[in-house]
């Protein structure tokens, strides 16, 4: 125990000797110091166990010794657990006489800590609601006389000035929102909040790259922390280039290049940009999707780029092009089961994009991240957003008032509304479902469908569909033989590249330069999709 408040003490002062302003003590998300403070974990029964003034002394020692080693002209800042989320956490009482303390011990400012990463409940993720905490920050206001800073979910100037126009927070605490957008004070300040490229909090190329011992970047932002390593160079010779496809992929080079100076012109079929995140949006907890839409249509008109929708590129459109960029993306693959012409057998695109009517009783192929996606739209009612309903969602996951229920748990555990439909999610692999799912977001996945009851099925053979319903059997032995009754099918069973185009201008005697789905299928992948023409468009 001496050593880690002697090391935290010296790292303390290493920041103030390394020109840092301040440093922030991490106290919460279940960490060391938090540890300590709750009887879940702390079962000692020495000085720093056991009554509630042990249990404090150890942050309180830390802040008490990083004060001295630092002086008095130093920011030090305390993030505190005020909602643990866990069996056992601190209670209301307990959370306030911890702030007390810890001003007292010589922080500058506290600042809010939501939930332990074991909690079972979802923080910060994207189907969380914007500034879904603020409410538990501003129930400490008033209690102490430093300020207080709140966090989590908070991704636009616009929510931010909530925040602090209800009085919640005297501060607000942003991290990834830099991520994806390093100017967001400066376009904030400047009325531009228009142009700031949104957090959408998918983690996948932030937390997930973190977890996994990658560098951490921005699925929107792919040049956050790779600035020096792929910068921005104005073009010496601008060029004419087309990019066929307003997708993810085609939008990031088309933005990429027109930043660089070169003349853009971006065709699509579609009557709109986004290409598939037009279909992500519709994913009841993927509504941050509509915002990354609106901003690629600010940015794209703020570039110049000539934007020419519902448009079929041909070989000879682009014959006069110095660059031709394929974005095309994907189509669905074909399963090849039989009966899947039948017409209760759905797309996924039939689903999410045209609307067609779904019965009650779905079986739906293939559980990866479409199937997960599909499987979650149809368990939802239309009106049923818990991203804009925040009681709601706190329903949806047990969470309760701290002040009434220590930790924050509500005993009768998570309360969500009725599924709308019956799904049954299948996959070849016999595998974990959602397997391959984000490393910090795909257990949220898996835990609201077994909340809506979905029925999760793996290592299943196609036989056939017919009026009894999805025939199904298991293993290479084709074991155990199965009839699902449904209504509809759907069919979520992977992609294969859109090529089609760019074959015909190869063949034409143009090289095109094929990026996104339409060179990789794979899952949907925003991330490699944006990153890809990024980095095509930065050194075209």
């Amino acid at each position: 125990i001496e050593k880690q408040i002697s090391d935290i003490t010296t790292a303390a002062a290493n920041a103030r000797k390394a020109g840092y302003d301040g440093v922030e003590v991490m106290g919460s998300e279940g960490y060391f110091l938090n540890q300590f403070l709750v009887t879940h974990t702390n079962k000692r029964t020495d000085r720093w166990g056991g009554s509630y003034e042990n249990r404090m002394r150890l942050p309180l020692e830390v802040v008490k010794r990083v004060r001295t080693a630092v002086g008095d002209d130093f920011i030090v800042i305390y993030r505190l657990s005020m909602i643990d989320l866990i069996p056992n956490g601190s209670t209301w009482d307990e959370v306030v006489e911890l702030a007390k303390r810890i001003e007292q011990a010589g922080a500058t400012i506290i600042n809010t800590g939501i939930g332990w990463h074991e909690a079972r409940i979802p923080t910060i993720a994207t189907s969380v609601p914007r500034r879904a905490f603020s409410w538990v920050t501003k129930k400490l206001m008033g209690q102490v006389t430093i300020p207080v800073i709140t966090s989590n979910r908070i991704n636009t100037p616009d929510v931010a000035e909530s925040v602090l126009a209800d009085g919640c927070a005297d501060m607000v605490s942003m991290a990834r929102p830099f991520l994806a957008d390093a100017h967001f004070v400066d376009k904030a300040a400047d009325g531009r909040a228009a142009e700031i490229a949104p957090c959408i909090a998918c983690n996948q190329a932030c937390l997930d790259h973190t977890f996994s011992g990658k560098i951490s970047t921005c699925l929107v932002n792919p040049r956050a922390c790779y600035e020096t390593e792929l910068p921005l160079i104005p073009a010496q010779t601008p060029k004419a280039i087309a990019v066929v496809g307003a997708g993810p992929a085609g939008l990031a080079a088309a933005l990429t290049a027109a930043q660089r100076g070169h003349k853009v012109t971006l065709f699509d079929k579609a009557d709109q940009l986004g290409g598939q995140l037009n279909m992500a949006k519709q994913v009841p907890g993927k509504e941050e999707f509509y915002g990354l839409v609106d901003w690629y249509r600010t940015m794209v008109a703020r570039e110049g780029i000539d934007l020419r929708l519902g448009q079929v590129a041909d070989v000879e459109a682009l014959k006069g092009f110095d660059d031709v960029i394929i974005a095309t993306g994907v189509i669905p693959r074909d399963p090849q089961i039989d009966g899947q012409d039948r017409d209760n057998v759905l797309s996924y695109i039939d689903v999410l994009r045209d609307k067609a009517p779904v019965g009650k009783r779905v079986a739906i192929i293939g559980a990866g991240g479409i199937g997960f996606d599909v499987a979650e739209f149809l368990v939802h009612n239309p009106d049923e957003h818990l991203t804009e309903d925040l009681e709601a969602w706190k329903r949806n996951w047990g969470v309760s008032d701290p002040e009434e229920q220590r930790g924050g748990l509500d005993p009768a555990g998570p309360q969500p509304a009725p599924p709308a439909r019956e799904v049954v999610l299948l996959q070849r692999k016999a595998e974990k479902a959602g397997k391959r799912l984000g490393k910090t977001t795909g257990w949220i996945h898996r835990a609201e469908l077994k909340m809506k009851h979905v029925k999760m099925l793996t290592g299943v053979n196609y036989e056939r569909i017919d009026d009894a319903g999805l025939h199904i059997s298991f293993g290479e032995a084709r074991e155990n033989p199965q009839v699902i009754a449904v209504d509809n099918v759907v069919l979520c069973a992977g992609q294969v590249s859109e090529r089609g185009l760019a074959d015909a201008l190869t063949k034409a005697g143009i090289t095109p330069h094929v990026i996104g789905g339409a060179d990789v299928a794979g899952e949907l992948d925003a991330k490699r999709a944006i990153e890809q023409g990024t980095r095509l468009a930065a050194n075209l």
